[in-house]
């Protein structure tokens, strides 16, 4: 497709120097897709040439589009609508176009000319809670962008890095000391990483408590908040983490155990993987250590509380803590450690971070902090902010307990597909265990489609019910229309149907034949533009409109029951090839096709 617009740009810039006698280089032009209303495929926006070619719209695209017709094979016809000339390229055009498409093997890649060495950092969770469903959208971006990156010939690499130390994580291991009372998941049959969510959240009821009573007896809410008892417990905890108090890290090894086993199965529940894992219990003391250089380079400063900042004022930002007043490390600290770590290990040409816009502000400091360091990986960050889930009830809220789970909601969607399926009673034939498959698949399906399905830059309105829904502008519609075209494909081989064969000779095209080529050339260039905004719903409105297109095409013409020998092996390879780009584009999404529904 690429080409195809490459040559009808030279045959352009021919023409109105033919016309017009003036020179237009090729990629001075504006050329965008015909408008679906419109008969073509390419536009040319004619407003652009009015002052160097001395007309008007409208009679530069009359004239330029009779002179194509006349003297260029590719261009079949035209049309003109004010300033805009439609082009309709000819069916030979479209059909050494799949005959192409036909001879090109699987996965070739998609050079973009961007970096070649990413490293991908997303999921991020705390040691403190289970994953909710805005770490779902975390992961399935970060998963997605990575296969993406991939797609386009770059080593990629995915990374997490596990926030398992901090205030926070004492919170819930001070709930768990106070109110546990020996609970493990074992005794209680419960997911490791639920237990110590639990407790995190039982310590935040706890020290609201404490606040209220407080302020109840008059003192300030910021002072009540800073000086309640369970914090300045929580404090005391973080100190002698850091201090190696072998207690508190006994304590802090047994429950991070457990959330590593729980989310690791949920990782593996929703098909997400990883390279590498940092932890920042790993980083932070590294992240010290750059620290103390800007203090001895005279980057840094200490305030007279022991605390120390960096002044980023005149970056635009802002001042930021680096290490609190006690010793003990921030955030900021653990990732200016990790970044470093990072590129000793991959030595990227760009390092995305997959967090929620919630942390611009954070990230802008990093890389300002990095550059002020002199740091060379410094410009390689970049931040892929993404906007954050909410409920119709409103934000989610770890400490309150309004989060959506992650393992419930899984379970949910993959029950809501089993239902669904077993209502149309499509199954038969099937196992037990290969409908279990097809279930999860389905359900899984509905739920990446739905997170990937919005620009990741939006804010989304995660609604239950659309979530699950197996009908319209869905994962499973587009699961589906790949399971009937493997259906097609097994009938078609056992009819010894040739889908490989020379199909430049079969005459003229249906107007759905065009657009089934069209939309199949539009792939490489809808893979590099995902790539190049970090955006998976590019790819997402992509497998949709490609199977819209093919259950258009299916409808209008005969497939299997054309009696024309060669019409009919080119309508199976055309069948063929959209399953090919129907299953290459979902797995670019992390979303599995089935062969059977």
């Amino acid at each position: 497709m690429q080409q195809l617009e490459q040559d009808i740009r030279a045959a352009l810039s021919a023409a109105i120097q033919q016309v017009f006698g003036v020179t237009v280089a090729p990629d001075q032009l504006v050329i965008q897709p015909t408008r679906k209303e419109f008969a073509g495929s390419f536009t040319l926006v004619t407003f652009s040439l009015t002052k160097v070619l001395g007309k008007g719209p409208e009679q530069i695209g009359q004239a330029l589009g009779e002179w194509l017709t006349a003297h260029e094979a590719r261009i079949s016809g035209f049309n003109v609508v004010k300033g805009f000339l439609n082009l309709e390229v000819a069916d030979q055009q479209w059909l050494q176009l799949f005959q192409s498409l036909v001879e090109q093997p699987d996965g070739t890649p998609v050079p973009t000319g961007g970096p070649q060495n990413v490293v991908v950092e997303y999921s991020s969770p705390n040691t403190n809670k289970p994953l909710h469903l805005g770490h779902l959208r975390n992961n399935f971006l970060g998963y997605s962008v990575a296969e993406i990156l991939k797609a386009t010939g770059a080593t990629v690499s995915k990374v997490n890095l596990v926030n398992d130390r901090g205030i926070h994580i004492c919170k819930s291991m001070l709930g768990y000391q106070q109110f546990g009372h020996g609970e493990t998941p074992q005794s209680d049959s419960i997911k490791g990483d639920h237990l110590v969510g639990k407790y995190y959240v039982l310590f935040e009821k706890h020290y609201r408590e404490q606040v209220q009573q407080l302020v109840a007896e008059g003192v300030a809410e910021d002072t009540a908040k800073a000086s309640a008892p369970l914090m300045l417990e929580a404090r005391d905890m973080l100190q002698k983490w850091e201090a190696g108090d072998e207690e508190v890290v006994s304590l802090w090894r047994q429950m991070n155990g457990w959330v590593y086993e729980g989310h690791n199965a949920t990782y593996a529940a929703i098909g997400v993987d990883f390279d590498k894992f940092y932890y920042e219990s790993g980083t932070y003391l590294l992240g010290k250590e750059r620290v103390q250089e800007g203090l001895d380079r005279g980057l840094f400063y200490r305030k007279e509380d022991g605390s120390t900042w960096v002044d980023l004022a005149a970056e635009g930002l802002d001042q930021k803590i680096l290490l609190r007043s006690d010793g003990t490390s921030v955030y900021l600290t653990q990732d200016l450690g990790t970044a470093e770590l990072k590129y000793a290990d991959f030595h990227y040409d760009s390092s995305i971070y997959v967090i929620a816009d919630e942390q611009n502000y954070h990230m802008q400091v990093l890389q300002a902090t990095l550059q002020k360091l002199e740091k060379p990986y410094a410009a390689a960050i970049h931040h892929l902010s993404y906007g954050m889930v909410d409920l119709p009830t409103g934000k989610m809220k770890t400490r309150e307990g309004t989060v959506v789970d992650a393992d419930e909601l899984v379970r949910e969607v993959v029950e809501a597909a089993k239902a669904a399926t077993l209502e149309k009673g499509k199954i038969e034939g099937l196992t037990d265990d290969e409908q279990a498959q097809l279930f999860n698949t389905l359900g899984l399906g509905a739920l990446k489609y739905y997170l990937l399905k919005v620009d990741p830059k939006k804010r989304m309105l995660f609604n239950p019910e659309e979530s699950v829904s197996l009908e319209g502008h869905t994962g499973p519609f587009i699961q589906y229309s790949h399971a009937r075209i493997a259906q097609l494909r097994r009938k078609a081989e056992q009819m010894g149907i040739n889908a490989t064969a020379d199909f430049l000779n079969i005459g003229d095209l249906q107007k759905s034949e065009r657009e089934m080529i069209e939309e199949l050339g539009r792939y490489a260039t809808v893979v590099t533009e995902a790539a190049r905004t970090f955006s998976p719903a590019i790819v997402a409105q992509y497998a949709y409109d490609l199977a819209k297109a093919y259950n258009r095409f299916y409808a209008e013409v005969q497939v299997l029951q054309e009696p024309d020998e060669a019409k009919r092996a080119f309508r199976v390879a055309l069948s063929v090839q959209t399953g090919r780009a129907i299953k290459a584009s979902m797995q670019l999404l992390g979303i599995a096709v089935p062969e059977r529904m």
